[in-house]
């Protein structure tokens, strides 16, 4: 059974960098597509950006376009969420998630993580 988990969130100023990964086992990466979600305290989780399975990135959230940057390592069977110029509205929970074997970014996400928590403060 595929499983997925969330590392490296944590306390960054604004304007820093954090590197996510979402690491994945109990089937190969190379079988699915991988999202980022996050959730704000009271408010609704939002995708932050999706990778399918060919390596193409399919989308960026408008509020985080330029800064970050999303990949995916087979070998590794990790993807990642490069988060560059943080801001404070960039805090909350980030969770990875899978939609079914072979579907694709924007369908239907049944498997997630539990979550890594980011507060950008300063």
């Amino acid at each position: 059974q595929l499983q997925l988990v969330e590392s490296g969130g944590g306390l960054v100023q604004p304007g820093g960098s954090l590197r996510l990964t979402c690491t994945v086992s109990g089937s190969s990466l190379d079988y699915y597509a991988i999202g980022w979600f996050r959730q704000a305290p009271g408010k609704e989780r939002e995708e932050v950006s999706c990778i399918n399975r060919r390596n193409y990135v399919i989308s960026y959230a408008d509020s985080v376009k330029g800064r970050f940057t999303i990949s995916r390592d087979s070998a590794k069977s990790t993807v990642y969420l490069q988060m560059n110029s943080l801001k404070s509205e960039d805090t909350g929970v980030y969770y990875c998630a899978a939609p079914p074997e072979s579907w694709s970014c924007r369908t239907k996400y049944d498997t997630w993580g539990q979550g890594t928590q980011v507060a950008v403060s300063s």
